[in-house]
């Protein structure tokens, strides 16, 4: 664990617990949750046409499901919750068949909550990934916080590190990658990265059943309109 510590910290990564504490909250973890503007992405938008997302973040998605279905024998559950409309967000989670996306959800609480019943997860058992204040609500509920670094607001990293509700800070801004950073800490702290890369990189049985498994989940799509969600 020593040596995934120091690798992710050359990146400029910092653990605000200890790998072992992380690997342990991993155990019970049962759902990843991500926000979208600044995590997969840097947040610029230009009108309606919405903020993109990177190949390398949609594969380290894929590749932590693998990792936790090889773990468990079973899907995690996976969404998103953004606060706006985005077309590539949805491209992205109907692509990936991930469980669920969720817009317009700048009261994420709101739609955290819904998520919980919907899914039948405790907020102890979901890993989520963030970067701004509207995230709060939710970090403070989940069982892991990761955050998304930005350079430009180091007081409000220092706030989250403060309220302990970071667990890892990344090295990478949102846009360069810094979700796959994310899912090769949660991949290689449940033990199996050499596992996962071989079978994908093969395209072996057990990659073909995951991935047979993560095609036939329809994703479902809701939105957050004057503080009740609904069906899209």
């Amino acid at each position: 664990m020593q040596d995934i510590q120091n690798i992710f910290e050359k990146l400029g990564g910092s653990f605000q617990q200890e790998p072992s504490f992380i690997r342990q909250k991993l155990l019970q973890a049962k759902a990843f949750l991500f926000d979208w503007d600044g995590v997969f992405n840097d947040g610029y938008k230009i009108g309606a046409s919405g903020s993109p997302f990177s190949e390398s973040d949609a594969m380290g998605t894929n590749l932590l499901r693998f990792s936790y279905w090889l773990r468990h024998g079973k899907l995690p559950v996976v969404g998103i919750i953004t606060g706006e409309e985005n077309p590539a967000a949805r491209e992205l989670a109907v692509r990936e068949h991930f469980d669920v996306i969720y817009f317009k959800s700048s009261r994420k609480a709101i739609a955290f909550d819904h998520f919980r019943g919907r899914f039948g997860v405790r907020p102890t058992e979901t890993v989520y990934t963030f970067d701004d204040v509207l995230d709060i609500p939710v970090a403070q509920l989940a069982g892991l916080r990761m955050v998304v670094s930005r350079s430009a607001s180091p007081l409000f990293t220092r706030y989250l590190a403060e309220q302990q509700l970071a667990d890892y800070i990344s090295g990478n801004p949102g846009g360069q990658a810094a979700v796959r950073e994310v899912t090769e800490i949660i991949i290689a702290l449940q033990d199996n990265f050499s596992d996962v890369i071989q079978h994908r990189a093969a395209y072996s049985d057990k990659y073909q059943q995951y991935f047979a498994a993560r095609q036939a989940l329809a994703t479902q799509v809701f939105r957050t309109v004057d503080g009740v969600v609904q069906a899209v």
